[in-house]
């Protein structure tokens, strides 16, 4: 039985997006770490946006900001070099991390971006997720 070239890149890149998921995850372990990354996590300063990237949910102090702005040009780092691997965008595949670490990473307490924008606290039940994620 042939596979077509749609579903063998759909595979590729469900791949890939679990391959980056691992990645991310792997950096984010380290950040958690850090005890400014974890308490602004924590006290909701920070959260899982959307675009599979770490946001502000209000003003950081500058310690928490430098750190979330050098996590998020490793994440872009390694967005871009899967991207090019698989034939997609960075945007593709930092939208697929992002529903993932919402998802998967979340815990109660800690917030995140819903498909509007807004963000959102996690508590027991699934996150809200965009009608695209995976």
């Amino acid at each position: 039985m042939a596979i077509s070239e749609k579903m063998k890149d759909r595979l590729e890149m469900a791949a890939a997006a679990l391959l980056i998921g691992a990645a991310v995850a792997g950096s984010g372990a380290m950040a958690q770490r850090d005890p400014a990354y974890q308490q602004a996590r924590s006290e909701g300063l920070i959260g899982e946006k959307t675009d599979g990237y770490l946001g502000f949910v209000s003003t950081p102090s500058p310690a928490v900001r430098a750190l979330v702005e050098d996590l998020n040009i490793k994440r872009k780092a390694k967005y871009t070099e899967e991207a090019l691997a698989n034939g997609a965008t960075v945007e593709e595949m930092a939208f697929r991390t992002g529903c993932r670490l919402i998802k998967e990473r979340t815990v109660p307490g800690e917030k995140y971006q819903a498909p509007d924008g807004s963000w959102k606290t996690r508590d027991a039940s699934p996150p809200l997720l965009d009608v695209r994620c995976p």
